[in-house]
């Protein structure tokens, strides 16, 4: 008799536990998406920093603003340098964790592949278009470069045959007005020259991080997520470097030594290295911590959180690189401020239904 009323309080127990310990996961995947929105923020304040210094500052100081090699060939190198460097932050984990040997069978596998193409075009041609965005149009980029999920969403849709429901199509529409609301700053007397074509770099950054979202998570669910993201890392820095700078030098009319010039000398500053190492380890923990809190609190609200970037990372830059630093530029007009949290609501929409919040609360 004693065994059969222990059983049900025991049970009991059991259940009242595992919800203790499932909520307890659960916050801390909310605690690391949020982390992952703070990475993403310094790593878009330090690489945006590393082309104020050394080398960068005498090159932008002595060329044109108008220059296309201001425009598209510096910030290609910034970019695959930082994506260089981020590799090899994760390659040093990778081989910490012991994990080299998995490394090289998931590039020899179809999984593998899936995510070298996801990641080609949401590494070097995303991550470049992303940081001449920058040097363009500034933060401004950034909130405009977060309507990757609105964009997951519509490709989504296209692809997989996904419904697009009345919440989703209201977080999109809610995205698309930000979007003009921001760029609406750009269309005053007081616009920089390369204002439109930086929020077009960024609206094509949202995009590519569109695709490899729908491209990459099939292939993702195989593979251990430190391996994605170095996989991840390895192709962005690379490509960046051998091959979008080549093209886009060659299509600039450069020479391609002139371009390896400002890579070594780049390489080798040891006044702007540092930032891009920074930025580097930045991207790379971002990344990380975003698969990570995915797995741990579901892809949706995942990617809500880490969507915060398109507040934090203007926050960020302008607490470093214009309060800490000194630099003029990068402050935001009130309108700028308004529409990152007009679209925070939107990306929030799209991926969280608040109804099921609402009921994970009552639980």
């Amino acid at each position: 008799m004693e065994t059969t009323a222990t059983a049900p309080t025991d049970r009991a127990l059991a259940i009242k536990k595992k919800k203790a310990l499932d909520a307890s996961f659960f916050k801390k995947g909310i605690a690391i998406a949020a982390l992952s929105s703070i990475m993403y923020a310094l790593y878009t304040a330090f690489v945006t920093g590393g082309q104020l210094f050394g080398v960068w500052g005498n090159w932008f100081g002595a060329l044109a603003s108008t220059s296309l090699v201001v425009i598209f060939i510096l910030p290609t190198i910034a970019s695959g340098i930082n994506d260089t460097l981020s590799a090899i932050w994760a390659t040093l984990v990778t081989l910490k964790q012991g994990k080299i040997a998995d490394l090289g069978r998931c590039i020899a596998s179809k999984p593998g592949r899936i995510v070298i193409l996801a990641a080609f075009i949401g590494g070097p041609i995303a991550s470049a278009a992303y940081v001449i965005a920058l040097s363009q149009a500034g933060t401004l980029a950034v909130p405009i470069a977060a309507l990757n999920p609105a964009i997951g969403a519509i490709l989504a849709r296209i692809l997989y045959k996904q419904p697009l429901g009345p919440r989703v199509i209201t977080g999109i529409v809610i995205c698309v007005i930000a979007g003009v609301m921001i760029g609406s700053t750009g269309l005053t007397g007081e616009a920089a020259p390369g204002m439109a074509l930086g929020l077009g770099l960024a609206l094509l950054a949202a995009l590519c991080w569109g695709i490899e979202g729908c491209v990459g998570g099939y292939a993702t669910c195989m593979i251990d997520s430190q391996i994605a993201i170095n996989i991840r890392q390895l192709v962005s820095g690379i490509g960046n470097l051998v091959i979008v700078l080549p093209i886009l030098t060659l299509v600039c009319g450069g020479t391609l030594a002139q371009s390896y010039t400002y890579v070594a000398q780049a390489f080798t500053d040891g006044s702007s290295i540092i930032f891009f190492a920074v930025s580097g380890a930045a991207a790379y923990l971002s990344f990380m911590s975003w698969y990570r809190a995915n797995a741990m609190c579901g892809t949706a609200l995942g990617m809500a959180i880490n969507g915060t970037y398109t507040f934090t990372a203007p926050f960020a830059t302008w607490i470093i690189l214009g309060l800490v630093m000194g630099f003029d530029g990068y402050a935001l007009a009130p309108i700028a401020w308004v529409a990152a949290i007009v679209n925070l609501i939107g990306i929030f929409l799209i991926a969280v239904n608040p109804m099921d919040l609402l009921k994970k609360d009552g639980e």
